[in-house]
């Protein structure tokens, strides 16, 4: 497990408060490449893209709501809204997402969120032994176990991702 470092996110306090297992990989972003975030960071890491997830923020009947899905892949917004008993869903404007998560856009992690938002982690993730999501800021993500994730994200585990 990772010692705390001078400069940690909220996301790796909240890891390191839980005391689960993980490890940094830091990466020099480029904001010129073209790629997306989740993309670049599969490339520069050298990790399958399926392994890498993305947090995106979702409206759910009014409410925000995090799901987690590989970068290779998208969120379906009719399950992520099923997942945790709403009926309509749509992406949250990004500066909501960044105000009520305490993250900007690149780096929103699902861990350590300024206003604990419901976390749904898509089920594709248990097909790793580790997944790696933002630990809080652009250029740098947190690899850890999936069950991990949804212990200390408070999250849950369902079918949200498609393609």
């Amino acid at each position: 497990m990772a010692k705390r470092a001078r400069g940690a996110t909220p996301a790796i306090t909240a890891l390191d408060r839980a005391g689960v297992a993980y490890t940094l990989h830091p990466y020099e972003h480029s904001p010129g490449s073209g790629l997306s975030y989740g993309e670049e960071a599969a490339a520069l890491l050298g990790v399958e893209p399926a392994r890498i997830h993305k947090t995106l923020c979702a409206e759910v009947d009014g409410r925000l709501v995090v799901g987690v899905v590989p970068v290779s892949g998208q969120l379906d917004l009719k399950a992520l809204a099923a997942a945790v008993g709403g009926k309509r869903a749509q992406m949250a404007d990004p500066e909501l997402a960044e105000r009520a998560t305490g993250y900007v856009r690149g780096g929103i992690s699902p861990l350590g969120q300024r206003r604990r938002l419901p976390v749904v982690v898509d089920d594709g993730a248990w097909a790793w032994p580790t997944i790696f999501v933002s630990a809080g800021r652009r250029g740098l993500d947190v690899e850890l176990a999936p069950t991990d994730l949804v212990e200390v994200s408070g999250g849950q585990r369902a079918a949200i991702a498609r393609g």
